[in-house]
C-alpha cells in the first residue's frame, strides 16, 4: 500500500493518502475535536448522464445520480441504513450535485462499526422493479417541490441562459419524465461504472488513526479488483452565452434575480485551474461583497435587500459569476453592477480594498480548520479537482492586483453577461422561459 504525507508548518496540520488494494484513495486528517467526520464520494454527478463503456457510447435518463444516491440506503433485508447509523449514535446523510455524489456521517462514538456501516452500504447495492417504482413517485415529489422554490427557479433558468447544450442546465433530480425511465438495470449499470473504487474517495477528519481507518476498509472492500476505465462524454459548448434574458412568474412578493457571467475560460491543467479560482474568487470579493462599495450603495439607495450575494463557481467543464438578490427593479441592478464594473476598469482596483479583501479571504481559510466536516468537505473538493489542500495559502497571498485587473478586463465583457428574474404573478411582465 502506497502512503503519502502531506503537511503544512503554517497551519499546523497534516494528512495522509494511503492508496487501497482495491485502487480506493483513503485520506485521514488527524484532528482532535469533539466530533469525527467521514466521507464517501465518487466523482460521479448529474451531467455524467453520457459515459463510454466497452467502447459503446451510452446515454442514461436525467437525474440518475440523485436516484441511485437515494437507493444505495436500502437494504437487501429491507433494512434502511439511515436506521443503523442512527442506532450508532451517527447523524448520516448524502447529497448529489453536478459533478460529484457523496455519503457522510459524522459522530462521537462507535466510529469503526459507522464507518463500516458506510463503506458497506455504498459498495453493495440492491434495487428491486417495486423499490424503484416507490422511490419514482418519492423523487417526483422532490421535484415538484423544487420547481415551486423560486430561488432555486431562478438560478436553474440562469443556467438555461448562460449554456447552450451543457448538462448543468438540466435539474440536478431530473424531470418527472426521466425519472420515470429508470430501471434497476440502468441504476447496476451506472453503479459499476462510476462507483468502482478508483472513481471514488474516502476522506476521514477526527480524532482517529490512519490504522483504524484501514482496518476497517481491509475488512470491507475487496484488495484487488478488475482494472477500470471511465470516459465521460459531454457536449461542446461555445464561450457565448445562449440567451442574455430569461424570466418567469411565480409566488414571490418582491422580483428575485440571478446575473451570471459565464467564464470562458476552462483551464485543464489542475494547478492553473487552481489559481483562476482564488483569483476570481477573491475578484468577487472585492466586487460583491457587502463590504464593497457597490452593495453599500445599491442598499443605501434602496435598489437591492440584504439577500444580495455573489460568488464564483469553476471545474473543468463550466465556471460562471452568479450574483443573486432581491430588487423592484432587476434590470437597473444589472445595469449599475455593469456601470461599476466599467469604473473599476477605468481607474484599477483600490490596492487597500485589495489587501483587506484578501486577508478575508485568507481568515476564511484558517478557521476551516477548526471544523472536521469544513475540513473533510474542502479537503474532497481539492481532491476531486486534483489540488492539494495545504497550497491554497500560499497561493492566495501570491495573487496579485495586477493579475485580477487583467481578469476582470477580460472576463466580464458583455457577451459573457446574462440575466434570469423571477417576477411576481401579478406583474405584467411577459412570461419567457
Amino acid at each position: 500500500m502506497k502512503k503519502t504525507e502531506f503537511s503544512s508548518e503554517l497551519l499546523r496540520e497534516r494528512y495522509t493518502l494511503m492508496e487501497h488494494e482495491s485502487g480506493l484513495s483513503v485520506y485521514v486528517f488527524p484532528k482532535k475535536l469533539t466530533s469525527t467526520y467521514a466521507l464517501f464520494a465518487t466523482k460521479y454527478g448529474s451531467i455524467d448522464n453520457t459515459f463510454i463503456e466497452n467502447g459503446t457510447k451510452i446515454t442514461v435518463p436525467d437525474g440518475i445520480a440523485h436516484f441511485l444516491e437515494h437507493k444505495l440506503f436500502e437494504n437487501e433485508d429491507g433494512s434502511d441504513s439511515f436506521s443503523r447509523f442512527s442506532a450508532l449514535g451517527a447523524d448520516a446523510n448524502a447529497y448529489t450535485s453536478y459533478g460529484r455524489t457523496a455519503y457522510l456521517f459524522s459522530c462521537t462514538e462507535n466510529f469503526e462499526a459507522s464507518l463500516e456501516e458506510l463503506l458497506r452500504f455504498v459498495t453493495t447495492p440492491h434495487f428491486t422493479e417495486a423499490s424503484v417504482k416507490k422511490e419514482q413517485g418519492i423523487i417526483a415529489e422532490e421535484i415538484r417541490m423544487y420547481e415551486d422554490s423560486p430561488w432555486d427557479r431562478c438560478q436553474r433558468l440562469l443556467f438555461c441562459a448562460l449554456y447552450h447544450s451543457h448538462p448543468i442546465r438540466k435539474n440536478i433530480c431530473g424531470s418527472i419524465k426521466s425519472i420515470g425511465e429508470i430501471t434497476p438495470s440502468l441504476l447496476y449499470q451506472c453503479h459499476r461504472v462510476f462507483y468502482h473504487p478508483s472513481n471514488m474517495v474516502l476522506i476521514v477528519c477526527g480524532d482517529v488513526t490512519e490504522e483504524q481507518v484501514m482496518a476497517v476498509v481491509d475488512g470491507v472492500l475487496p484488495r484487488e479488483v478488475k482494472p477500470h476505465t471511465l470516459e465521460r462524454v459531454l457536449p461542446e459548448e461555445p464561450p457565448t452565452v445562449a440567451k442574455q434574458r430569461i424570466e418567469c412568474r411565480m409566488q414571490v412578493s418582491k422580483p428575485l434575480f440571478c446575473i451570471g457571467i459565464k467564464d470562458p475560460v476552462l483551464v485543464a491543467d489542475p494547478k492553473e485551474r487552481l489559481r483562476r479560482d482564488a483569483a476570481m474568487t477573491l475578484l468577487d470579493e472585492i466586487l460583491f461583497s457587502r463590504s464593497g462599495e457597490l452593495y453599500s450603495a445599491l442598499f443605501e439607495e434602496g435598489i437591492i435587500t440584504p439577500s444580495f450575494f455573489g460568488d464564483y463557481s469553476c471545474t473543468d467543464s463550466f465556471a460562471y459569476h452568479c450574483i443573486s438578490g432581491e430588487a423592484d427593479d432587476p434590470e437597473e441592478v444589472l445595469r449599475r453592477i455593469k456601470a461599476y464594473l466599467a469604473e473599476v476598469m477605468e481607474r484599477g482596483i483600490d490596492r487597500e480594498v485589495f489587501e483587506r479583501c484578501r486577508r478575508v479571504l485568507y481568515s476564511d481559510e484558517l478557521r476551516a480548520y477548526d471544523s472536521t466536516e469544513e475540513i473533510a468537505n474542502r479537503l474532497l473538493s481539492f481532491v476531486f479537482d486534483d489540488a492539494e489542500m495545504f497550497s491554497y495559502p500560499a497561493l492566495l497571498q501570491s495573487i496579485t492586483a495586477e493579475e485580477l485587473e487583467e481578469l476582470l478586463r477580460k472576463s466580464f465583457r458583455e457577451e459573457y453577461f446574462a440575466i434570469s428574474i423571477v417576477y411576481p404573478m401579478e406583474t405584467e411582465e411577459k412570461e419567457n422561459e
